[in-house]
């Protein structure tokens, strides 16, 4: 076990306080107690990353800022163990040997030492918002920096560049192709190039490298792939470099700028083969999926009318809730129809991977209790019939707070829906995490299990169930 002996003061932000403050033991758990059962089929890891940060920041604290910590729970033959690790990245082994925080955060930049900008750069890599695997790799992720290779019992290896073939940040949201096992993913740059995509073989090889052109540096989080085609949205979340070195936030909202789809073939060669669709402005954190016919490309996620949560000083006047949302890229006739899926405010869609860019049924959203304008609470899923419009509805309860819902596909099963989702879920009540597998199939039946984690587990980003058969 490991303590750190300073620990944020939740004074600092909001997101300190509650289920938001961080951890600082490492711990690792066999034989959890459970109420329910859990399926035999359920074989593999649910990982799950977030922000956990080690030491009081130096200044104001944005929800982004925190070091990566990873929890993981295993299952087999209906038993689990917990295990949760830091990812030790170059900026956090640096601040440990100082013993402070040497990094600012989004809300306000701090410029680190010339010695210490050369060893570890200007930024911390937290890898703090998602782990992945693909070609039997793992990958914490954060989307300003490149990838951090971990290992299955969630040691630190170190900063992974695809063997040189990388340049420049990895997003946080790469998407995996099931028919062909590529993964397809872009980084962004608040210098130039201001975007790059690429593509990685079945085997891990990074193949395919192209910058695309944009006129101002946004902050892109996600984008979807389809058959044929990889789909970004340029939004007006826009870089300030001059507002960074000042101390300010260096994202802000610029409306004006305008917004717009863009359709790259994904065999293309160059970023001149992408075509431009505008729209009206908003924001997307997270896409729930896409497809194409080859003429007709269908794009789900969960729009918000601005970027929903503020850095620095910058102050919402009212809430920003995203709600599921469809856009629909006519490319013969050039044009771009959009409609309202839901009202309900809903975040971190997840879907059936192997119907991952292809079209698909159903789909799960985390739902909201609340979105304010500085905290959000998830306590429920949603469960979307998008053939015929019926919602499921699975609620935890008043003092619960849950988040993502990962799917994990029953590996006898046949229809899309045959499987589990798996989330944690915190209970103010008695300060204790779950967690909770939930039967896709009879959302708003009691859980399957409740995993009980011997510790509490701060409310995080994104996660996935890494099976011990199959990629997902």
């Amino acid at each position: 076990m490991l303590e750190l002996d300073r620990q944020p003061e939740p004074q600092l932000s909001p997101f300190l306080r509650g289920n938001y403050a961080p951890v600082s033991d490492e711990l690792d758990t066999g034989e959890l107690p459970v109420t329910g059962t859990i399926p035999e089929a359920l074989a593999g890891a649910f990982m799950r990353n977030g922000p956990n940060p080690a030491f009081p920041p130096l200044g104001r604290y944005h929800l982004f800022d925190g070091d990566g910590m990873i929890h993981a729970v295993e299952l087999a033959g209906g038993r689990a163990r917990y295990r949760n690790r830091f990812v030790e990245s170059r900026g956090l082994l640096a601040e440990r040997r100082a013993g402070r925080a040497l990094f600012g955060g989004l809300s306000e930049f701090v410029m680190p030492d010339p010695e210490l900008a050369s060893e570890v750069g200007l930024f911390k890599n937290t890898a703090n918002t998602n782990v992945i695997r693909h070609a039997g790799r793992y990958l914490a992720l954060m989307e300003g920096c490149p990838p951090t290779e971990i290992t299955r019992d969630l040691r630190t290896i170190g900063e992974f560049d695809f063997d040189g073939r990388l340049v420049g940040a990895m997003t946080a949201h790469p998407k995996w192709d099931p028919l062909t096992g590529e993964l397809l993913f872009f980084g962004y740059s608040p210098v130039p190039p201001f975007l790059r995509y690429h593509v990685a073989d079945a085997t891990g090889c990074l193949v395919r490298s192209i910058e695309l052109d944009l006129p101002a540096p946004v902050m892109m989080h996600d984008f979807v792939v389809t058959e044929r085609f990889a789909v970004f949205f340029d939004l007006p979340a826009v870089f300030d470099l001059s507002a960074m070195t000042s101390g300010g936030p260096f994202v802000r909202w610029e409306p004006s700028n305008g917004a717009r789809i863009g359709i790259l073939p994904r065999e293309a060669t160059s970023g001149d083969e992408i075509r431009w669709f505008e729209i009206e402005p908003c924001y997307v954190f997270h896409f729930l999926n896409a497809w194409d016919d080859g003429t007709v490309v269908t794009v789900d996620g969960c729009r918000a009318p601005r970027l929903p949560i503020a850095f620095g000083d910058e102050q919402l006047d009212e809430p920003a809730h995203p709600v599921l949302h469809r856009w629909t890229v006519d490319l013969d006739r050039g044009v771009v129809t959009d409609e309202q899926l839901d009202d309900r405010a809903g975040e971190f869609p997840r879907l059936n991977m192997h119907r991952s860019g292809m079209p698909n049924r159903y789909g799960y959203l985390a739902a909201s209790a609340n979105w304010e304008t500085d905290t959000v609470r998830f306590n429920g899923v949603v469960k979307y019939d998008l053939r015929s419009g019926r919602t499921t509805v699975h609620d935890f309860g008043e003092h619960a707070e849950s988040g993502e819902a990962v799917f994990a596909a029953d590996p006898e099963g046949s229809a899309e829906d045959d499987g589990w989702l798996l989330t944690f879920v915190y209970d103010r009540r008695n300060d204790t995490s779950d967690l909770v597998i939930l039967d896709a199939r009879a959302l708003d039946e009691e859980p399957v299990a409740r995993v009980h984690i011997p510790r509490r587990v701060p409310f995080g980003f994104h996660g996935n169930w890494m099976p011990d058969r199959g990629e997902a």
